[in-house]
């Protein structure tokens, strides 16, 4: 079973990974993400070029994606699941737009960690504020 820092780190990383783009905007803010949030502070940082890579190739694995959505939700508390869709929604906003890629692979991952639909667009509300330009 993988930790929670791991499963929220594969949590952003597929989210950016969605659309076969990891943009320089997603890539930087999981790195924000790491090293700013509470949730990190006893993350040791220097994990995250492994952790991001070990998503990565079990992505390409015969059912990987839904392999590691679900020990994704294994790994995460009731809690935990919210702070995985949040951070999903930051990465996915980080670019500006998000990809209808994106937007379904959000979608798997609110249903698969079971976020209530009213606290996910409570979530996705907030960042639509957060990133608005204008």
């Amino acid at each position: 079973m993988i930790s929670h820092h791991t499963a929220l780190i594969y949590t952003m990383v597929l989210t950016s990974a969605a659309d076969r783009d990891m943009t320089d905007s997603e890539l930087g803010r999981i790195g924000e993400i790491v090293t700013g949030l509470p949730v990190f502070r006893d993350y040791d940082r220097q994990l995250l070029p492994s952790a991001a890579a070990a998503c990565a190739d079990r992505m390409s694995d015969e059912g990987g994606l839904e392999s590691l959505l679900s020990e994704i939700s294994n790994a995460l508390t009731p809690r935990q699941r919210e702070t995985a869709y949040a951070l999903a929604i930051e990465v996915a906003a980080a670019d500006g737009h998000a990809s209808d890629e994106e937007l379904r692979l959000l979608e798997m991952i609110r249903h698969e960690l079971e976020i209530d639909r009213l606290i996910a667009a409570g979530i996705e509300r907030g960042a639509r504020a957060r990133f608005s330009t204008s």
